[in-house]
């Protein structure tokens, strides 16, 4: 007789719970908003896809883990450098010495892959990111005792062991703080506008609150504002403010339009003065929100990701609009 008991099947109705994308923060120049009252946490849960019915979670994470939005071809030095793998320079480093692979073989430089094309570094198959697929850009506030490095030969916590997980490509840090310095750390899944971020020409300013042990005599202020010679040439603060102290401690906010290695610490020691904490409070456009505290995350909505990418010449194809140059900041 024919069996007519129904093969039991897996209940995957339910989904991982999200959690609720909080305001934007008062991180943007131009309207400011309070920030958000609950920032999101170091990792989000990862966002899963409903199976097919009757499938099984392994057949159903097979059939959509390749899963992406049509894109048009892409050189593949910058797909790779969007995707976080690395910066042009160095995908394309990669490419000459024949450790990246497309559909089996060997790269070329100049060579344009589609979405469909698989891709492998150094052995390994990495998904990448095409440009009308929106990038992820979310501000950490590092605490002191964290390198902004992958590889440290003394095995110090790392701070991208404290981000949101991704399946595909890698968060790059724009600039880097030292690892006894603590406040604004801007990330993004996109090695392009990161470099951006960082080059010379945007001219973003710096902002950090610095603690020194008692007073800073006026000549020392004055050598600061008007510059100073260190090891790698001059350096000097574009401004230079009270904060106010308590005790033998004396606060100051200074700004500058560069991130050298330990600038600001080696322009006090420059000056014979010790910094005791420093803290970076704004970066560009982006400031620390007071509600962001030590080791948390704010994730960018993506209204202000496309418009920071306008604003740095990096429009969308959603937008269609010719790039702006950004102001200085």
């Amino acid at each position: 007789m024919p069996n007519n008991k129904r093969r039991p099947t897996a209940d995957f109705s339910r989904s991982t719970p999200r959690s609720p994308r909080p305001a934007a923060p008062a991180s943007l120049a131009a309207g400011q908003r309070r920030p958000p009252a609950a920032p999101l946490e170091s990792a989000d849960p990862a966002r899963k896809a409903r199976p097919a019915p009757g499938a099984s979670a392994g057949e159903s994470a097979r059939r959509t883990r390749h899963l992406e939005t049509a894109g048009k071809p892409e050189r593949l030095h910058k797909l790779l450098a969007n995707s976080g793998i690395g910066s042009r320079r160095e995908m394309e480093a990669l490419i000459a010495a024949g450790r990246i692979h497309v559909n089996g073989e060997p790269a070329q430089l100049g060579q344009t892959v589609s979405p469909g094309d698989r891709i492998k570094v150094n052995g390994k198959l990495v998904q990448l990111r095409f440009s009308d697929r929106l990038p992820r850009v979310i501000l950490y506030h590092k605490p002191e005792g964290e390198i902004v490095s992958r590889n440290d030969p003394e095995h110090r916590p790392s701070v991208f062991t404290s981000l949101p997980r991704m399946s595909a490509g890698r968060w790059v840090a724009v600039g880097r703080l030292d690892f006894n310095t603590s406040g604004l750390l801007l990330l993004s899944t996109s090695g392009d506008l990161a470099n951006r971020l960082m080059h010379p020409r945007y001219q973003l300013v710096r902002e950090y609150a610095v603690r020194i042990l008692g007073d800073l005599p006026d000549d020392a202020r004055r050598r600061l504002l008007d510059g100073i010679e260190l090891d790698d040439g001059p350096a000097k603060f574009a401004s230079f403010q009270e904060a106010g102290g308590e005790g033998a401690n004396r606060w100051y906010r200074v700004s500058l339009f560069e991130g050298r290695n330990r600038e600001v610490r080696r322009m006090f020691e420059a000056v014979g003065v010790v910094v005791s904490r420093l803290m970076r409070v704004r970066f560009g456009p982006f400031v620390l929100p007071p509600s962001l505290k030590r080791g948390q995350v704010y994730e960018l909505p993506e209204a202000e990701v496309k418009k920071l990418l306008a604003d740095f010449g990096m429009a969308t194809a959603e937008s269609g609009r010719p790039p702006r140059r950004p102001r200085p900041a």
